[in-house]
Formats: C-alpha cells, sequence, structure tokens
C-alpha cells in the first residue's frame, strides 16, 4: 500500500460521505503514482535491445559497449528496469533512498544527500567522470535522469561547505527551480552541460521531468543539455532576491570571476560537444494527471484537469484554488478537479513543513464549512524538510482545529504546516516513492 496511514486518514472524515471522498482520493492517487513508475516507464520504451521514444527507434546492438549512469530520486528503479532489458557493460547510480539495493556486480551505487549534497555526492559523481572518460567511440552512454539530481549529481567549483551554505540559503527563498538551477550550474563543473564536454560517444539521456513545462537545460540542471543561461543572470538572481551578499566569498569570485571571462560560459546549442547527445522526456507530471483524471472518470466522477503548471506562493495558491474551483463550477454532480506543477514557500517562520502542506494549510479558510475535500501531494513522498508527502484537509477541519484550539493563522506565519496537521492527524505519509513528477491536487466537491 502506498500510504503508512491509509486508514487514519479515511476515519478523519466527519461523516460518511467525507470518509469516502477521502478514501477515493487516495485511491486516485495510488493509480496515478503507478502510472509513473520508473520501472515500467523505461521497461515501456525500451524492448528487445531498442530504444524506442518520439517515433525514434534506436538499436542496442549498434554499440560495442553500453555505460550506464544514473542520478536522481528515480535513478534506482529507471536503473533495474535498464539491466532487465539491456547488457550493460558497466556503471554508476546516485540515489537518496538510503534503503535502496541494487541487484548487480557491474553497478555501483552511492547514496548521497538530499536536499543539501553531501560527500557521496562529490564521490559518486567523480566516479562518473572517470568511467566516461574510458567510453571509445563506438560505445553508447545511457543517462537516466530524474528530479533530485542537481543535489545528487555534484562536482563544485567552490568547497562541500560553502556548497551547502548556498544550496540552504537558496532553498529558503521563493525562487524557482530554473533560477535555483541556473545558480547551480554556474558553480558546478558537471550541470549545465558540462557531464559531456569531454565525451567522445554517443549519449541518450531519458528524462523524468520534474519541473513545470519540461525544460531539459532546468531539469536536474541540464547535464547533457546546452544551457542558455549565464554568469550575468546568476548574479543577477542572487541580487534579486537580496542574498548575493550572503553568500560565501567563495561563491561571489566564481561568478565574478565568470563574467570577466576568467572561467568558460557552460556551453550553448551550438557547441559541437551536443551533437551525439539526444535527450528524451520519457515521464512529466501531464501524464501523471491524465492518470489521475481516468482513473477518476472510471469511478464515476467528472473530471476537470485545470492545469499541470501550477506556480506561486503555496499559502496563496491553495486558496486562490478552492476560490475559483468554488466560484467558477457549481454542479449537482460530484467532480474532482486536478492541478499539478510545483509552487514556492517563502520560508520566514521556524517552523516545519512543505509546499503541499503549506499549501492545503493557506487554504483551511476557504474550505470551511465547505462541501470540498482537498489534497495536496508530492510525488517523490517527500514534501520539504519533513517526513510528509502532503496533507489533506475538508470543510471540517477549521472547525476540528479549533475545537482543539489550534489557530490556523498561527501556524501558517511560523510555517509550521507540519504540526499543524500532525495535531489533525492529516498528514499524507509514503516515504521515498522512488519517482518524481513534482505535486498533484486533487479536490473533491
Amino acid at each position: 500500500m502506498l500510504f503508512k496511514n491509509y486508514n487514519q486518514i479515511i476515519c478523519n472524515g466527519e461523516n460518511s460521505e467525507i470518509k469516502k471522498q477521502r478514501k477515493e482520493i487516495l485511491d486516485i492517487l495510488t493509480l496515478a503514482i503507478k502510472s509513473v513508475d520508473p520501472y515500467e516507464i523505461v521497461k515501456k520504451n525500451i524492448k528487445e535491445e531498442q530504444i524506442s521514444i518520439d517515433n525514434k527507434i534506436i538499436n542496442t546492438k549498434n554499440f560495442e559497449n553500453i555505460y550506464l549512469v544514473g542520478f536522481g530520486k528515480a535513478s534506482l528503479k529507471m536503473g533495474e528496469a535498464i539491466l532487465d532489458v539491456l547488457n550493460i557493460k558497466k556503471g554508476i547510480l546516485i540515489t537518496n533512498d538510503h534503503k535502496g539495493k541494487i541487484n548487480s556486480n557491474i553497478i555501483k551505487l552511492y547514496v548521497a544527500g538530499h536536499p543539501i549534497p553531501n560527500q557521496n555526492s562529490i564521490n559518486g559523481t567523480n566516479d562518473i567522470l572517470k568511467m566516461i572518460k574510458e567510453c571509445t567511440k563506438q560505445d553508447l552512454i545511457l543517462v537516466l535522469i530524474s528530479g533530485g539530481g542537481s543535489t545528487l549529481l555534484c562536482n563544485p567549483r567552490i568547497g562541500l561547505d560553502d556548497l551547502k551554505k548556498t544550496t540552504s540559503l537558496l532553498l529558503k527563498t521563493d525562487m524557482e527551480i530554473s533560477e535555483i538551477n541556473t545558480i547551480r550550474k554556474h558553480l558546478s563543473l558537471v550541470k549545465g552541460g558540462q557531464l559531456v564536454k569531454n565525451v567522445n560517444c554517443d549519449v541518450i539521456s531519458l528524462i523524468i521531468s520534474d519541473i513545470v513545462n519540461d525544460p531539459i537545460e532546468f531539469i536536474a540542471s541540464g547535464p547533457t543539455s546546452p544551457d542558455s543561461t549565464t554568469f550575468d543572470d546568476a548574479k543577477r538572481i542572487l541580487i534579486k532576491y537580496g542574498i548575493w551578499d550572503k553568500t560565501p566569498k567563495s561563491v561571489r569570485k566564481i561568478i565574478n570571476d565568470g563574467l570577466l571571462g576568467k572561467i568558460p560560459e557552460t556551453p550553448s546549442k551550438d557547441n559541437p560537444i551536443f551533437n551525439n547527445v539526444q535527450n528524451y522526456i520519457i515521464a512529466n507530471n501531464r501524464s501523471l494527471c491524465l492518470a489521475a483524471e481516468k482513473y477518476a472518470k472510471k469511478i464515476g466522477y467528472e473530471t476537470r484537469l485545470i492545469t499541470t503548471c501550477l506556480t506561486g506562493e503555496a499559502k496563496y495558491v491553495g486558496k486562490n484554488l478552492i476560490e475559483y474551483i468554488y466560484s467558477n463550477y457549481k454542479s449537482k454532480t460530484k467532480k474532482v478537479y486536478i492541478s499539478g506543477g510545483e509552487t514556492t514557500v517563502n520560508v520566514i517562520g521556524n517552523g516545519k513543513g512543505g509546499r503541499n502542506q503549506e499549501m492545503v494549510l493557506g487554504s483551511i479558510n476557504y474550505l470551511n464549512d465547505k462541501k470540498i475535500v482537498f489534497a495536496s501531494f508530492a510525488t517523490d513522498g517527500i514534501d520539504g524538510h519533513s517526513n510528509a508527502a502532503g496533507a489533506i484537509a475538508d470543510g471540517f477541519s477549521m472547525k476540528r482545529a479549533l475545537k482543539k484550539n489550534y489557530d490556523p493563522s498561527f501556524f501558517l506565519k511560523n510555517n509550521n504546516s507540519y504540526e499543524f496537521f500532525k495535531l489533525l492527524n492529516d498528514l499524507i505519509k509514503t516515504g521515498p516513492t522512488g519517482t518524481n513528477v513534482m505535486d498533484i491536487q486533487l479536490i473533491i466537491c
């Protein structure tokens, strides 16, 4: 079962109707997550020693050796699928799954830090760089990329301690992920297309997208993709969010040296290093949301897919979703509204939580007394710095909180959504799911 507290979440419903809707939200989420299982997605695209994507067929028998490289939250499952269908010479995978194992003596597995990089992130990346230098023109490097790869694939131009401080600083702002990854690229020797700069064979990247609109250059900071960003962009973003002077001196030196031309820019699309590189998106948030919609229809609901490009500050996005739905779509029939994307949290308090929990908490006042059940869920099973994947609430959640003398606005101001939903027993818990295609919101009304 995907949800560790499946029965508890259902039992928290005030009446039989709410219980039923809570159950159905969890069941829809379960089927949606199965639809983006990395193992099944990879096997779907590789059969009988052929990679078949976007109406293009690549015969792997044409290569002398196939080397496997993987990094991200889905790398383990993706790697397992590759090993089941292709003959791999050698491989290295970097994951954040501390329980992860792989049954192969040709694959070296590194368990590294996330969302803050650690020494294993660097060690695994160094081993990848050594391995790909072994490849000849007759070989193929198969690269498996998924969300979390920006942290897990790590060869920084600065010291690890300064990188940790900088990463923590970036994550506490409400920057878009593309802005965070612009900075990461210019502090790295492998991001922003630099992973393939010394490769002299074909490279095929299979990518599970965790960024709105699937921009390949920003997914895991685009290690096999041309980069359109610059050192000037990186500095401008740090100044925009008021943290340029708060970053370590080594960060400012690298960026200023880049602006002076002392450090080369990340490679752009006209760079010949990409002549033999092919990048393919094999799963994304849209495929997740469409699967959720299909199952909701199957169990009898009318559905509406609002967007798969949801962005903004989480606490406002939650209330805006509820207001939008309640004012625009009134019907006698029960409906499931679906959205997906990735919001941000502007951390000003000392609490614990994540964007999905904060989104639901931000909507509590607007759910009150309405016949609505709302859940927001991180598909990787990890919402922010917590052991929850998200949260669920309904029209009775406000009353339940006030009855226990919990003021939702107090928890929201302190960015303490985790503690609020923990007290209500309405955290959604799964543990790491082994995939990552951003977040999904389900609303039944």
